[in-house]
């Protein structure tokens, strides 16, 4: 598959921030709680389409989770529990970068839980996802799919990049090796949890510029609902001449000379 170039994918993207703006005005006025949830393999593009989707929304509207490993306080308590508070509450967009699902993939096939923890997990997952989405909140939940072979290629780009190499973890190394197993798990988790009322799609990654694409596309279809687009301000003439910034200590000021040293 030829990789879409990167001026092509800009300016198709582009095409979507005001669709996505419109849409979050809609979110905002409607007093909406929309959660996306993105799962997939290690260096499938979740941090990539995260932020296609985000950067032109307003911040203090969205809210990007990407919680570490549970401290040993979080691990004693009800699974779901440190999740639920990341919730959204009315206005605001919510984007998983992995989520409580951790415990159908990476948990489940690197052994960080035992049988019975993962067995109650497909068996609870539907019933909270149920509860949530009952009370009203919006849940999509996108898994993001790649071929090995692709997969490859990220990570060794990112072994090899320094402005990269931080997204590499030893559990990442580890489990390169867990392609077939990883694969197993999903198929296990969509079917105890592919629901009506949350279900799962997935989006193919070997192309990350083209799976942005359709993730963004698909989520505005999901919710088609549109606020009205704000309407051109007016301002009006300011009374005086324009007055220059000026600090009591001008010595503060950065200058361009220095800047550049």
């Amino acid at each position: 598959m030829k990789e879409m170039k990167r001026k092509e994918y800009e300016h198709a993207v582009e095409d979507l921030y005001e669709d996505l703006l419109d849409l979050q005005r809609w979110i905002i006025a409607s007093g909406q709680r929309v959660v996306l949830v993105f799962e997939g393999r290690d260096a499938a593009g979740k941090g990539g389409v995260i932020k296609a989707i985000s950067g032109p929304l307003n911040s203090r509207y969205t809210r990007i989770v990407a919680l570490p490993r549970p401290t040993d306080r979080e691990s004693s308590q009800w699974y779901f529990q440190r999740y639920v508070e990341h919730l959204p509450a009315a206005g605001e967009l919510v984007l998983f970068d992995r989520s409580w699902y951790n415990r159908a993939g990476v948990e489940h096939v690197m052994g960080f839980c035992n049988k019975a923890q993962y067995r109650q997990f497909l068996q609870d997952c539907p019933v909270f996802e149920k509860l949530i989405t009952g009370d009203g909140i919006i849940l999509l939940k996108y898994w993001l799919a790649v071929d090995q072979e692709y997969q490859e290629q990220r990570f060794a780009e990112r072994a090899t990049n320094p402005l990269k190499r931080f997204k590499i973890s030893p559990i990442d190394l580890e489990a390169r090796e867990q392609y077939v197993a990883y694969g197993k798990a999903r198929d296990a988790m969509i079917a105890a949890t592919n629901t009506p009322w949350a279900p799962w799609f997935v989006a193919d990654f070997d192309d990350q510029r083209r799976g942005r694409l359709d993730v963004i596309r698909h989520l505005l279809a999901r919710l088609p609902e549109r606020a009205p687009p704000d309407k051109p301000l007016k301002l009006p003439k300011l009374k005086g001449k324009p007055a220059r910034e000026h600090l009591a200590d001008e010595r503060l000021w950065i200058r361009k000379s220095e800047a550049e040293a």
